[in-house]
């Protein structure tokens, strides 16, 4: 399971190169094997180009911050900095105004005025929000599932987090503005520390908007001497659920990846031979739906409300992302 610090990108994915180490470098900005990250600072092009979009992003934010060190951070781009879900490439470099500033755009930053005071931090030498008012505004802006995924990484134990429920609503009822509040105020009421992924949170989502059976997390199982932890439980049915997220079984590292591999088939078994039906999937398949919904009704999990079809719709918005990105998350 990856924690808020090993998502965080304190550093960038990538070397970046200002135009002055360029100089003393002896390297010139139109060699065909610098790319241009933003004005000023460059990166090796095959390094970036083999960058997944949220490391894209991360470094991005970091060229940012090399070029505007006063900047302070906030929504997705302070989210860089704390770990907090990483979905597909954000657009935009997000910025808080200074005081008396107006919003504003350019280029693709935007710079955000509010009437709400928000808390500051630094992380390594780089100003943002601190991890609370970075967490309630964007489950303010992001869809649904994607804020869940937020909300529960921020109170997850599990994940590093620490923000309490009930600070982040008072938080959220006392900003000035009414945008988005309604959005927020699901993904902090349906939070849950128990999640240890995003992964598993957008597939609790995806669950919920089904109509299936509201599972338990993480329960735990003692059979044959060993005892074993499921990521969804379904009372009813005895069926467990799980939410792959490949980074668990160190996919880098062959040996170890073999051996994870070779246990989680063998806990798997054990399950089922104590009488446990098994749906697996991933994120992947949780963004599509209908492989969460098959996997679930072949392990017997019951439908026990109509499923909600404009929330699942949600799931296909990225208004946020280049376009170029498939939801996906750094999980």
């Amino acid at each position: 399971m990856q924690t808020l610090a090993d998502r965080a990108f304190i550093t960038s994915p990538v070397p970046l190169i200002v135009s002055a180490e360029m100089r003393m470098l002896g390297l010139r900005a139109a060699s065909q094997r610098l790319l241009r990250v933003r004005r000023g600072v460059h990166a090796r092009r095959d390094l970036y180009d083999a960058l997944r979009p949220w490391q894209r992003y991360a470094a991005r934010v970091h060229a940012f911050a090399r070029t505007h060190p006063d900047a302070v951070l906030c929504l997705e781009s302070a989210a860089v900095l704390h770990g907090l879900p990483h979905f597909g490439e954000t657009a935009l470099i997000h910025v808080l105004a200074d005081a008396g500033e107006k919003s504003r755009r350019f280029g693709d930053v935007a710079v955000h005025s509010s009437a709400d005071p928000r808390g500051v931090t630094s992380i390594a030498g780089i100003h943002c929000t601190n991890l609370l008012d970075t967490a309630v505004d964007l489950t303010r802006v992001l869809s649904p599932a994607k804020g869940l995924a937020v909300a529960d990484a921020a109170m997850s134990p599990f994940q590093g987090g620490d923000v309490q429920r009930s600070t982040a609503g008072q938080v959220l009822e006392g900003q000035v503005s009414s945008r988005g509040r309604a959005r927020a105020r699901w993904a902090w009421t349906n939070a849950d520390e128990s999640s240890e992924s995003p992964g598993e949170s957008v597939s609790r989502a995806v669950i919920g908007w089904c109509g299936f059976e509201t599972p338990e997390l993480q329960t735990e199982f003692a059979y044959e001497g060993t005892r074993d932890r499921a990521d969804f439980f379904f009372p009813s049915s005895r069926a467990i659920g799980e939410a792959d997220g490949w980074a668990k079984y160190d996919l880098d590292n062959p040996d170890a990846a073999a051996q994870r591999l070779t246990d989680e088939k063998r806990r798997e078994d054990r399950l089922r031979r104590n009488g446990h039906p098994f749906a697996r999937w991933d994120l992947a398949d949780a963004w599509k739906v209908e492989p969460v919904r098959l996997a679930l009704r072949a392990a017997g999990v019951p439908l026990v409300r109509p499923p909600q079809e404009g929330m699942l719709a949600t799931l296909r918005l990225s208004p946020r992302e280049v376009t170029r990105s498939r939801p996906s998350s750094h999980t």
